[in-house]
């Protein structure tokens, strides 16, 4: 089944969203990636449509967050002093997410972009699959910003699509390496809501969630599903993972839609993280879930951004997605012009030349962090063992 049309929500205001320099999360990485898929010819494929977002509205936001957090944003992105409102209670202040002037305005145009995405797949059925990579902000939950995420767009935009069909039922997979542990909890006693989520150990990273015991509550148990994975995981092992599992889970479930949160911070490189992948593996990922969301959720895809905190990797795995997402199969090699452009304002990171880097290349890099290789595969295999023999017959049942 060929996607028809592809969109992609994007505006230079993603910019607006900046926690300051010294911070991880840089919209530098958004302009360098609308900048790469300008530049390596995507925006010439007809498939592609370019829309610009609206911020979404405060009755919204309260499809996610409660009145009392949003008022509180809202006063202290006017006044940053703003004496009547303790940052320290809503998770705002120094450190992950400190507050700037503008932040309620910038996290609403995020929200507004990630509902444009539901809209655009399922209720104008305009897409197959919509794009909005300045979304993902998935640790956000209803009275708090966590991890750099102010407002949670992917829950919001969850819920709203949940408002034009009541019993809709979504999957949604994360690949961020940290845990998408804000849409997990929002949607923890809904079994309309499926969260997947591969990521880094809590043991090891943020938010220090997403065990194998955390399956849901009420209604909704067994319908959180979680693969922590030991840094130093590398594409072969994370790929016999999502193969052996995804299709699987997804097939018992048979979603109406799939959202997908796109991280891409499992980067060997990634100055977060620790784990042992190379951006081919972004490549493969985009063809399975591509392939999924035709076969086992009505192709309806909804893509959300996410994690990234190195400014040459982010642009090249996004722009791997969008490729996919348009069928394209674009060549190995990054054009002159972007590469001069980051030669220019990427000063820390070294300019690349391939579009993806190769597993073979990580050879080196692989388990310097942790266990041997052979105890890392029979951990993998152990994760497979237990989704077919616990998660699966969770969705199977009656």
């Amino acid at each position: 089944m060929k996607t028809e049309k592809v969109g992609l929500i994007y505006t230079e205001d993603y910019q607006k969203y900046n926690f300051g320099d010294s911070h991880p999360l840089r919209p530098l990485r958004l302009s360098l990636t609308y900048s790469l898929m300008n530049k390596i010819g995507l925006f010439n494929n007809k498939k592609l449509e370019i829309l610009h977002p609206k911020p979404c509205t405060n009755k919204e936001l309260e499809l996610v967050h409660t009145p009392d957090y949003i008022d509180a944003v809202s006063k202290l992105s006017t006044n940053p002093q703003d004496n009547s409102v303790n940052p320290s209670e809503y998770g705002l202040g120094p450190g992950d997410n400190p507050i700037f002037k503008g932040m309620f305005e910038a996290s609403s145009l995020v929200c507004g972009a990630s509902i444009m995405v539901a809209d655009m797949v399922w209720n104008d059925n305009k897409c197959n699959v919509a794009f909005n990579p300045a979304g993902g902000l998935h640790h956000a939950i209803e009275n708090r910003a966590s991890g750099f995420c102010i407002f949670n767009d992917i829950a919001v935009a969850l819920r709203y699509l949940k408002t034009l069909k009541k019993d809709i039922k979504i999957a949604y997979l994360d690949i961020d390496c940290h845990h998408g542990d804000g849409v997990q909890w929002i949607f923890y006693e809904d079994p309309n809501v499926l969260t997947i989520s591969i990521h880094e150990s809590g043991q090891f990273l943020f938010p220090g969630t997403g065990d194998l015991d955390e399956i849901g509550e009420e209604d909704g148990t067994g319908y959180s599903i979680n693969f922590p994975l030991i840094p130093g995981t590398n594409n072969k092992l994370y790929l016999k993972l999502f193969k052996e599992c995804i299709p699987k889970i997804l097939d018992s479930y048979q979603p109406d839609i799939l959202a997908t949160q796109l991280g891409v911070d499992t980067h060997f490189s990634d100055p977060l993280t620790q784990m042992g992948n190379s951006i081919e593996l972004y490549k493969n990922l985009a063809k399975e879930i591509d392939e999924y969301a035709q076969k086992y959720c009505n192709n309806k895809w909804l893509a959300f951004g996410g994690g990234g905190y190195s400014m040459t990797v982010v642009p090249r795995a996004w722009t791997l997605f969008l490729a996919q997402m348009l069928d394209v199969e674009l060549p190995n090699e990054l054009p002159e012009t972007w590469i001069t452009e980051v030669k220019k304002i990427v000063k820390d990171e070294k300019a690349p030349k391939e579009l993806w880097d190769l597993d073979s290349q990580m050879d080196n890099q692989l388990f310097k962090n942790t266990i041997d290789a052979e105890n890392m595969e029979n951990y993998i295999d152990t994760l497979i063992e237990l989704c077919h023999e616990k998660f699966l017959p969770y969705l199977t049942r009656k």
